[in-house]
């Protein structure tokens, strides 16, 4: 899924320890913008997140009836490894992917999602897709890095780009015969205890605590669910009680429960919190949420969670670039929204302002898709925090710090 803040500061925080984790991400931050692909979305460095923005931009343009550019998918294609496995982001992508190239499921399965979304040739979904099952862990799920243990965010993502592939997720087994659905209900957490709520790891322990984003993703991918929401029905779902997650249902009923529990306890939106600091609003992780919601039909759940991010989230969209723009884009469609007009704000124009002028732009309100050639600094990509990628979660470490699991990884 996305904004990894809480668990990628517990995964710096291990390997480096606490004074160190912020610095070792500080000189990659800001780079010359000249330094950039042309056809790259967003102006800060692509190092840990290239492939996860890009994703997400052209997923997003596609959901609007935006064209892309051309130079911009071809971009994300060249990112590919010859197995078919995407790293975050690879500087030299003529140089051939080797046993140190950093491929992972979250940045694959996002861009397998986005070229879905784009109608991009079969032949490079196939081959994600395979690397996507080549990676599978005996349990049925995926994590971040292959070798790492299942978690949820990880397996959501892959899930929704099963999906989008044309996949039943239910059929893509491990070499125990277990699928995504036989993984995901044993990251559910105690009813009583933790809400029912889908559970993040510590990086070090490995012992899950309730998490919020963890749960939106395990929810999503509960429910067969990719990042492209359609609107939930006319009345909301009626919950049921939480229970033992013996299936895949049941885990995304309890999890739907956790979430409506959590958003009525902060008005409508998510907190998190780094080391040292106090709570405050978590925009991305809200649009996860809304997403959630809405693939379980919880309409006015969603909507207001959805209008909370109208109304407060124009700073931290601009502050993070294009992912966060693609994030709201997604959570205005799933809640029946705008997303031209989102709090008086045309997302869709943002968001093409970050990268290449798309090819057409015809559902904008001005008609002109030369609009969004108007080129902004919107920060471009993702805070330090959020650089950490996609599904940095469920005892994984840092995804680009490679233990001894790295020996199964296939380039």
């Amino acid at each position: 899924m996305n904004v990894r803040r809480s668990a990628a500061v517990l995964a710096a925080v291990a390997v480096f320890g606490s004074a160190a984790a912020p610095a070792a991400f500080a000189d990659d931050a800001s780079p010359s913008p000249a330094a950039l692909p042309s056809g790259l979305y967003g102006k800060t460095d692509p190092k840990f997140d290239g492939v996860f923005r890009q994703s997400y931009a052209l997923l997003a343009q596609s959901m609007e009836g935006v064209e892309p550019a051309e130079k911009a998918i071809d971009w994300l294609t060249g990112q590919q490894c010859a197995s078919g496995g995407f790293a975050a982001y690879r500087a030299d992508a003529s140089a051939p992917c080797d046993s140190k190239t950093a491929v992972d499921s979250n940045s694959t399965a996002a861009a397998v999602q986005a070229l879905a979304g784009v109608g991009h040739e079969d032949k490079t979904l196939k081959k994600s897709v395979e690397w996507l099952k080549s990676v599978q862990n005996t349990d049925g799920g995926w994590g971040y890095n292959p070798g790492l243990p299942t978690d949820a965010n990880s397996t959501g993502i892959v899930i929704g780009a099963l999906v989008a592939a044309g996949e039943n997720p239910a059929d893509v087994k491990s070499k125990d015969g277990k699928s995504a659905y036989d993984a995901l209900p044993k990251l559910v957490m105690d009813c009583d205890k933790d809400g029912g709520a889908f559970g993040l790891a510590d990086p070090k322990s490995g012992k899950l605590s309730p998490n919020a984003d963890a749960t939106a993703a395990g929810v999503l991918g509960s429910l067969g669910r990719g990042l492209v929401v359609e609107p939930p029905k006319d009345r909301d779902a009626t919950g049921s009680k939480c229970a033992k997650p013996d299936t895949a249902t049941q885990a995304a009923s309890n999890g739907v429960g956790y979430l409506l529990d959590t958003l009525g306890k902060t008005d409508d939106h998510l907190m998190s919190s780094m080391p040292g600091a106090k709570d405050k609003p978590d925009f991305g992780n809200t649009a996860d949420a809304v997403l959630a919601l809405a693939a379980a039909d919880q309409k006015e759940r969603a909507k207001k969670s959805a209008e909370w991010l109208a109304k407060n989230s124009a700073d931290w969209a601009k502050q993070s670039g294009p992912a966060a723009y693609a994030q709201l884009v997604f959570a205005a469609n799933a809640a029946g929204m705008d997303a031209r007009d989102f709090g008086g704000a045309d997302l869709v124009k943002q968001l093409n302002a970050t990268g290449p002028a798309p090819r057409s732009a015809s559902k904008s309100p001005t008609g002109s898709a030369s609009d969004s050639d108007e080129k902004k600094d919107d920060g471009g990509g993702v805070s330090v925090w959020w650089i950490i990628g996609v599904g940095m979660v469920a005892g994984i470490g840092i995804g680009f710090l490679y233990s001894g699991n790295r020996k199964k990884q296939q380039p």
